[in-house]
């Protein structure tokens, strides 16, 4: 008898996110000596990410997603947690480890123009990676692998010498896309890659980004505002909220059957295409602003805006807990039901 092929297949995560905290210190008010406070930019995130899979990262502006993006490749250091790369613990690693580790996860910025240097012609800008990390290749193999990603991305040899100011919005993208994807990367973090864009802009560099994501068998985190943008490329989201993670579960679950009350509200914003389901629509707007991140609520901190709050929400954080077996959520109404 095979008992190996009556097991469970074992996959191992790629990327492993255990209690992630990043803070930042700000200065006290008043005189030079006052106390400090700490800005809780991400409070206590988890996840895991699996080879080939896309997770989507949504939440109002401030919530924490790019300052998670950068933590992931220690652009900004962790207050705390647990970072594990393909099993390792990258806690205390030095800046050679992470240098090898950068090999294989890079990232597409949200300023297309911003994110590329203005005195570096687009060959200088796309084979910078292989210089640094592949220094044996001489200037002739770097400037053919250069060409053969422009061709890919959808760019030309005739490009390979203008500068980032030449070229529109879309293509200043494609250049970022090629410069992270020259060094045949295993996980790509995209900083809400399309929200600079026009529409039809965004169709092209999404779609380049999936098929891109299909030949080099790519594992992506896809962050963005837009939840349509976000269900189209995303097999799992993960929903942030004041640095905290209020829901995780596969995109069919979230989008047919939102747990938390704040993806409840997200969604329910969410144009639709049908001009009559549109205008019957009921919209949960929620009240009051985005509560401080240097003094977050007690308790859940989405208790301020919350249409169903109840006593235990103000005193206890909720945990991420399985509410069934495709959704985790953070809220107090299904711990007390479970």
């Amino acid at each position: 008898m095979n008992l190996s092929s009556s097991l469970p297949e074992i996959r191992t995560p790629l990327l492993s996110v255990q209690d992630l905290r990043v803070y930042f210190k700000v200065r006290g008010k008043g005189l030079p000596w006052a106390a400090s406070d700490s800005v809780k930019a991400v409070n206590g995130v988890s996840f895991e990410l699996f080879p080939g899979e896309t997770l989507g990262i949504v939440g109002e502006s401030g919530c924490g997603k790019s300052t998670l993006a950068r933590a992931l490749l220690n652009l900004v250091p962790s207050t705390g947690g647990k970072i594990a790369w393909m099993g390792r613990d990258m806690q205390g690693a030095s800046q050679r480890d992470w240098h090898t580790v950068r090999r294989s996860v890079q990232m597409v910025f949200q300023d297309p123009l911003a994110s590329l240097n203005p005195r570096m012609t687009v060959a200088q800008i796309v084979g910078e990676p292989l210089r640094t990390h592949a220094p044996q290749l001489d200037g002739a193999e770097i400037l053919a692998q250069v060409e053969a990603m422009l061709l890919r991305v959808g760019l030309s040899a005739a490009h390979l010498y203008r500068y980032p100011h030449e070229f529109s919005g879309g293509q200043c993208q494609r250049i970022g896309i090629a410069r992270a994807l020259i060094l045949k990367p295993q996980l790509l973090i995209c900083d809400e890659p399309v929200s600079a864009l026009d529409v039809s802009i965004q169709a092209q560099i999404i779609n380049l980004l999936q098929e891109l994501q299909r030949e080099m068998q790519l594992a992506l985190i896809f962050i963005a505002h837009d939840l349509a943008v976000v269900k189209h490329v995303s097999q799992r989201v993960l929903v942030m909220y004041l640095g905290r993670t209020m829901e995780l579960a596969d995109k069919q679950s979230l989008y047919a059957d939102p747990k938390h009350p704040y993806t409840q509200a997200l969604l329910s914003a969410v144009p639709v295409a049908d001009p009559r389901l549109e205008r019957t629509k009921v919209i949960d707007l929620l009240s009051g602003d985005l509560p401080s991140p240097i003094h977050p609520p007690p308790g859940c901190v989405f208790h301020t805006r919350c249409p169903r709050v109840f006593d235990r929400c103000l005193k206890e954080v909720p945990p991420l807990e399985p509410v069934d077996s495709r959704s985790e959520a953070a809220c107090w109404l299904y711990s007390e039901r479970l």
